[in-house]
């Protein structure tokens, strides 16, 4: 029997065997508004207000992950330029981050750089050799069931993080199934992410929550 080969984009999260912070916790979904501004200001975002019957908006970002620029010179060059992909991965590791301290699945707030207890990781793609040229251009529909399963998994996320959130504020623990569960969805997330949005690897993402 030949071994099974491991799937290139690898993500998982330290479950934290310990008391989580409950204060923080009851109150994550305001605690988070800082960092997730950033986030957006790193991301790309338009921010909208309504004032006197007058809807106003602001607009601000760095453009968020590189898909159509990636997209043409692999294309066109079958090139992936380093930068580009540095960028991707650590915009990618960055909201994983935000992510998951929305999620309850760590008390520390989510750091800009470092990667603390969210670990996500893919290796840089030798374009010419191991990418299709042509790929890019269907990626996003071969990758419509995935979108499609993953919508339900993102709501069946919502509500275990809701039950998750109950169990904090009364135990002060992340039940672990339920952990297993929404890292399991994230990973699945990013895999797709990786294979049909920021374009780094041509193997198909498999239909799994395990590692």
């Amino acid at each position: 029997m030949q071994p099974t080969t491991v799937y290139p984009v690898q993500f998982s999260v330290d479950y934290p065997d310990r008391a989580l912070n409950r204060l923080t916790t009851a109150f994550r979904i305001v605690v988070v508004i800082p960092i997730a501004i950033v986030l957006g200001a790193v991301s790309g975002g338009t921010w909208q207000w309504t004032s006197g019957g007058r809807t106003s908006e602001v607009a601000a970002g760095a453009g968020g992950l590189l898909v159509l620029a990636p997209l043409l010179m692999i294309l066109f060059r079958r090139k992936y330029p380093r930068w580009w992909f540095d960028w991707n991965l650590e915009l990618q590791r960055f909201a994983n981050r935000v992510g998951v301290y929305l999620a309850l699945m760590d008390d520390r707030y989510p750091s800009t750089d470092d990667q603390q207890s969210v670990h996500l990781d893919y290796p840089y793609p030798d374009a010419e050799r191991e990418l299709n040229r042509w790929l890019p251009l269907v990626k996003w529909f071969l990758a419509i069931p995935h979108f499609i399963v993953l919508i339900f998994l993102e709501i069946a996320t919502i509500v275990v993080v809701v039950v998750a959130w109950f169990a904090i504020l009364f135990t002060g623990r992340y039940p672990r199934g339920i952990f297993d569960f929404v890292e399991g969805v994230i990973r699945w997330h990013n895999r797709v992410t990786a294979y049909a949005i920021v374009l780094v690897t041509d193997r198909y993402p498999p239909f799994s929550l395990s590692a």
